[in-house]
């Protein structure tokens, strides 16, 4: 696997580091669970770590030096590609000969690297977009930058050269046969998955009060309601956040393409038409500025102060995933206005915990949200329109628990156990197909 611009082991939600990074680590610890071992070359960002290191048991993650450790933007990774790409030969070289069976790149600067690294072993490419250009380009936030022309032609190459290529969604495998002209049999489409051990309506071992505890043993299974609004009240405990509250979280990174101002702007709206609510709500944001929004890292809170709700709002950095799955358990819902996601990672995990979900109806968000019972999608971004959706969880109290465990029923069918499984079968069909052009190229 290849995974140039951000590290596996780095914190989600820092930096670019994000859905991605989840998604590969689960991807390879599950592939290694069915004996397919992995390999990962990231770039190297500090001195601090070594060489290589093991994930887990089958998963290895290689740190290949090229460009300086810090202070380098996306932007300025292109020109670090050649070295890069230096590094996995070396690496490469150092072993037997057919040592890669196959290459999985993720994101265009590594399909670069891959496309080339594929071609010098003989083995199939397969490559996952996670996000496309011209898919972000016609969806852009105000204020946001263009992804760069020299993106758009490196994707088509990439799309050009692939084996196989995997989407998250139909959509997004639609998306690559419109905008990019990709062979329809190259594409598979394979739904990310969710840790539904670490994702869950109550946490392993969790301590609830007697009466709370009496109502989780007696209800089968742990998705009924009474479960859900049980373990929420415990997160809240936890978490020091008000048993009452109208909770609505932001989790993710801090960028205008992941829309987090329109929350501010919903919940100032809402209290705006209905001020007796003011005293009962708290909005948590969990995450830290990446992309376009590192030019103003201090934009949302300045936004916050000037809508008055700055009182109202707790900025949290980001988390690791255990603390990361109470903050979602903690929330009444969690609210997700992106204006592009190829499928919408947080949105499945917060569902996989008990919260039901308000998504804009992007990308893959149809797809990891079920509108009307796990959640509320949500046409355009008009806060006015987010601010209803939260005010209906105003008036029926009972509703964030009712939606909260059909949410959690509908995330058990996002395992990533079925999503590395299919993602094997996309392999097995890549391998299939490059072995019968080699005894047709040499009958």
């Amino acid at each position: 696997m290849l995974s140039v611009h951000t590290s596996p082991l780095h914190q989600p939600g820092t930096g670019d580091a994000g859905g991605m990074n989840v998604y590969i680590v689960e991807l390879a610890r599950r592939l290694a669970a069915i004996d397919i071992e992995v390999e990962i070359f990231t770039r190297a960002t500090t001195g601090a770590l070594p060489p290589t290191v093991e994930l887990a048991p089958g998963v290895l993650v290689r740190h290949v030096d090229a460009g300086p450790y810090e202070g380098l933007a996306k932007e300025d990774l292109p020109a670090q590609l050649c070295a890069f790409t230096h590094g996995v030969m070396q690496v490469w070289a150092g072993h037997r000969p057919g040592h890669y069976d196959l290459v999985h790149s993720h994101y265009w600067l590594s399909g670069h690297v891959g496309w080339l690294a594929a071609q010098r072993w003989g083995t199939p490419l397969v490559h996952a977009m996670h996000t496309m250009a011209k898919v972000k380009n016609a969806a852009l936030a105000a204020g946001d930058t263009p992804e760069p022309a020299a993106r758009v032609i490196g994707e088509t190459q990439i799309v050009r050269a692939a084996d196989r290529l995997i989407a998250n969604t139909a959509e997004e495998a639609g998306e690559l046969v419109r905008h990019y002209e990709s062979e329809p049999h190259k594409v598979a489409v394979v739904h990310p998955g969710v840790n539904l051990d670490r994702f869950r309506p109550a946490p392993p071992h969790q301590h609830l009060a007697a009466t709370a505890l009496d109502v989780y043993r007696e209800t089968s299974p742990e998705t009924s309601p009474e479960a859900v609004a049980a373990s929420r009240a415990a997160a809240r405990e936890r978490l020091g956040l008000p048993q009452h509250a109208l909770v609505p979280l932001f989790a993710g990174r801090i960028q205008p393409l992941k829309a987090p101002d329109v929350v501010l702007r919903a919940v100032a709206h809402l209290l705006t038409e209905h001020p007796s609510l003011r005293d009962r709500v708290v909005l948590p944001v969990v995450g830290g500025p990446s992309g376009s929004g590192l030019a103003k890292p201090e934009g949302l809170q300045k936004l916050a102060a000037r809508l008055g709700i700055a009182d109202l709002v707790q900025f949290r950095p980001p988390v690791g995933q255990e603390r990361l799955a109470d903050w979602y358990r903690a929330a009444s819902v969690l609210v997700m206005p992106s204006y592009s996601e190829s499928f919408g990672l947080v949105a499945a995990e917060a569902q996989a915990c008990g919260t039901p979900v308000i998504a804009a109806a992007v990308g893959g968000l149809p797809v990891a949200v079920r509108d009307g019972v796990s959640g509320f999608l949500v046409d355009g971004h008009d806060p006015a329109d987010y601010a209803r959706m939260l005010h209906r969880f105003v008036t029926a109290p009972d509703l964030a628990a009712r939606m909260g465990a059909s949410a959690a029923r509908h995330a058990q069918s996002f395992g990533w156990d079925a999503a590395a499984a299919a993602t094997a079968d996309v392999y097995g069909a890549a391998l299939h197909e490059r072995r019968g052009r080699l005894r047709s190229t040499h009958g």
